[in-house]
């Protein structure tokens, strides 16, 4: 399938790299430094507990659902209060999960695909989560990072698809929004008026009989190939 496209919309977690690897390297990084600098919460709330405060911390304010770094900082001073640590802590606490939260290790493919993609058109990141592509390196490849917590919606909700458009200054259904989530990336793309690429590196089924993504490939270097084959070069507006 070809059709004209004159940017990308990018998701980042489980996109240009795996997550679940920097979840669990968060939880136990943190644990070591409550352990150093707020013992008596490192006691009443190891690992797990520590999930489930940060559970029922979120249940508590659906509010902030868009914004991750403000709900596990929260967390942080909920759990030192209820310890008896000085809630002072929890900035220094959330340092050390923000710098661990931003070492990624990219698919094979992500790095090289990522400059090919951005030879041919301008990319915009769209993520729900609270990646920082400066500190992990990779924001010379970007136009923009837009993140739910500085839209104030998260994904699928369209105005953040159209927020970023508008910034790239190209029609919704000229922008390719790419990302391996199937509700929030592909069926939130689709319903604001974008082009989706599901990018289904684990080969899974599409669940949905009525809506069908444009692009499926299980490779970011797929998706380059099919740009260089189909892309037409045209001028983006000032």
């Amino acid at each position: 399938m070809s059709f004209p496209i004159r940017a990308i919309t990018l998701d980042l977690d489980d996109t240009l790299w795996p997550f679940a690897p920097i979840g669990a390297r968060i939880e136990q990084t943190l644990h070591a430094w409550l352990l150093q600098h707020c013992p008596r919460t490192a006691q009443r709330f190891p690992v797990e507990a520590m999930r489930e405060l940060r559970a029922a911390v979120y249940a508590e304010h659906p509010q902030l659902a868009h914004d991750l770094s403000q709900l596990r900082k929260l967390s942080l001073v909920r759990a030192m209060e209820l310890s008896g640590d000085d809630p002072v802590h929890a900035q220094a606490a959330f340092e050390t999960f923000y710098s661990e939260r931003n070492r990624v290790e990219f698919y094979p493919d992500a790095l090289p695909a990522l400059a090919r993609l951005a030879a041919r058109v301008p990319l915009a990141a769209v993520s729900n989560g609270n990646a920082d592509l400066a500190r992990i390196g990779v924001s010379h490849h970007f136009a923009f990072q837009l993140g739910s917590r500085e839209h104030g919606t998260a994904k699928p909700d369209a105005s953040i698809f159209h927020a970023a458009c508008a910034q790239l200054g190209v029609a919704p259904h000229q922008v390719l929004h790419v990302g391996d989530h199937v509700d929030l990336d592909v069926v939130g793309a689709h319903h604001a008026g974008l082009r989706s690429c599901w990018l289904n590196r684990d080969g899974a089924t599409w669940p949905h009989a009525q809506l069908r993504p444009d692009l499926e490939f299980t490779t970011l270097a797929a998706l380059a190939d099919w740009l260089d084959a189909s892309h037409h070069p045209e001028p983006v507006a000032a």
